[in-house]
């Protein structure tokens, strides 16, 4: 999840003051685009999405190898170009459409926003799989009963669902509205070993997720993490087998905090971690300490091994405050890049095993595989990108550090699915040395190297004209893949009020027509003027109803 100082107030608040607009405000101040949901659909075949011509492997190789070339390995500009690809936009439900209790929430709200959306031209929705609501009850004992509702209500609609696998906690992040814990036995178990979970070097202990140290070890009542997520996953399978590749078009893979595959160094709950700090790496718990160990005594170089940096600063150090992160520091030392080499390796390799154990899963199912990468942005334009090193990826001006994880994601056909695409570089403050434009332009060179598809999400809750624009520009072919597919966060009350309406009627119509029918940049404005007709009277009234009752 990418963050911004800027929108650190207003944008994030889950709360809504603004009056509720009448009946009469929404049929005179809201237009409607009457647009058939997009027909563009991913690979569905995973072993299709790395099956190209020899000639376009070469080409994208070159590309890359040129790209990695350059001094400034993630500063260059590159030219704009058009295609015509049609992006299906999905819509993220609310993070608690299932509530504790195993039911879905608010069902006739739900319904009333899901024919809205399908009006809109919405392809479909997403919702988190709670490993913390699902698996509750005790081990390999499941309830997938209020998933079976949403889906049979999509179904009906004729919609799509994007599922996420979601094994991490809900709490303490940005945009997180409410708290659902990992599963009761699984905190069980972590109380008696704390070690389970990350630990930085103050000895916090974060419960968002399992530590990736303990993947292969049976530390879960006699599973290990991995065979617990496989399990997860395959008891998915199994009770809507009859739904995979037709209403269910996607598998998301949660492997992180957040469901993104990283480390969780930049917590902010309790106020440990404010932007833009550089976060710390999380690698004490005695896991990772005896993987350290171990990597560093196979090279003969025992006194590696003691721990992490001692000289990388604390979570909200900026880089040149630090004997690590700064220009010349040891992040660039024959230590400093065993160091990250090893990091950033059990990372991938967490990665390899969750994303073998899915493929496995869900192999002729029909659905798309996808898994997420967080959008860190922040000291990107300095030399040692520490912000992206504590979080597992060992990018720096020298070395690309998303191209391997794009090839690891090629290997088992998933497609990447890459945050902050609606963010500008002009909106982030100077101090922070963000760019989430060159970020993205870099993750887009290395899916296209490493022939792999990409998606992409908005960060923070934004409505406005700029953010949708900013989105167009992205979904473009220019420097690597057009976007597959777009995940717009999130659905809520605040989403259905007229301009807010207009702007994302305007967006998806126009992410139907490839991008190209992009309006209103300078005014920040999609939704002027629009003509794009209006729903019939008792749509717009259940409309309405969704908004009174959310």
């Amino acid at each position: 999840m990418a963050l911004t100082l800027q929108s650190s107030s207003s944008l994030i608040n889950p709360k809504d003051n603004r009056s509720l607009k009448s009946q009469e405000d929404f049929s005179s101040g809201v237009s409607y685009a009457q647009t058939k949901p997009s027909g563009q659909q991913r690979a569905k075949n995973p072993t299709q999405e790395a099956q190209h011509s020899r000639a376009e492997r070469t080409s994208s190789l070159s590309e890359g190898r040129k790209f990695e070339q350059r001094e400034k390995l993630h500063g260059m500009a590159v030219p704009h170009s058009q295609n015509n690809m049609k992006v299906p936009v999905f819509v993220m439900l609310p993070l608690d459409t299932v509530s504790l209790g195993g039911h879905l929430n608010k069902p006739r709200a739900m319904q009333a926003s899901l024919m809205a959306l399908k009006s809109a031209g919405v392809e479909g929705v997403m919702v988190d799989a709670w490993w913390g609501l699902v698996e509750k009850d005790g081990p390999l004992k499941y309830n997938w009963e209020g998933y079976a509702e949403l889906i049979k209500m999509v179904e009906k609609l004729g919609m799509k669902l994007q599922v996420v696998m979601s094994f991490h906690q809900c709490g303490g992040n940005v945009g997180d509205s409410c708290n659902i814990p990992l599963p009761p036995w699984v905190l069980e178990e972590i109380s008696k070993n704390p070690d389970l979970v990350y630990t930085d070097r103050s000895g916090r202990r974060n419960p968002e997720y399992i530590s990736l140290g303990c993947d292969s070890l049976p530390v879960l009542r006699g599973r290990t993490p991995i065979q617990v997520y496989s399990d997860y996953m395959r008891s998915f399978r199994e009770r809507f087998k009859d739904y995979l590749g037709e209403v269910i078009s996607e598998i998301q893979v949660g492997m992180g905090p957040c469901g993104e595959l990283r480390y969780p160094s930049y917590p902010e709950s309790n106020g440990t971690w404010r932007f833009p700090g550089i976060g710390e790496f999380q690698c004490h718990d005695k896991y990772m300490k005896a993987s350290l160990a171990a990597a560093a005594q196979s090279i003969g170089k025992d006194e590696w091994g003691q721990g992490c940096p001692h000289d990388a600063g604390q979570y909200n150090s900026f880089p040149e405050d630090t004997g690590f992160f700064r220009k010349d520091g040891t992040w660039n030392s024959e230590y400093g890049q065993f160091f990250l080499e090893w990091y950033s390796g059990k990372l991938l390799d967490h990665g390899e095993k969750i994303l073998q154990a899915a493929q496995t899963t869900f192999q002729g199912s029909g659905a798309i595989l996808s898994a997420k990468v967080a959008g860190i942005h922040w000291h990107y334009k300095t030399r040692s990108h520490a912000a992206e090193l504590t979080a597992g990826y060992y990018n720096t001006r020298h070395r690309d550090g998303y191209l391997p994880i794009a090839r690891m994601m090629a290997k088992y056909g998933v497609v990447l699915n890459f945050t902050c695409m609606e963010m500008r570089d002009g909106e982030q403050p100077s101090n922070a040395n963000c760019s989430p434009e060159g970020l993205v332009r870099q993750v887009k060179m290395a899916t296209k190297t490493a022939t792999t598809q990409l998606a992409g999400e908005n960060a923070l809750e934004r409505y406005d004209g700029g953010a949708f624009n900013q989105i167009l520009d992205t979904s473009r072919s220019d420097s690597g893949n057009a976007l597959t597919a777009f995940t717009y966060l999130r659905l809520n009350k605040r989403l259905f009020e007229a301009d807010n309406w207009r702007n994302l009627v305007e967006f998806v119509k126009s992410m139907s027509e490839g991008g190209q029918n992009k309006r209103h940049h300078d005014s920040e404005r999609i939704g002027k003027d629009l003509n794009v007709g209006f729903l019939k009277k008792h749509n717009l009234r259940k409309i309405t109803e969704a908004v009174l009752v959310w």
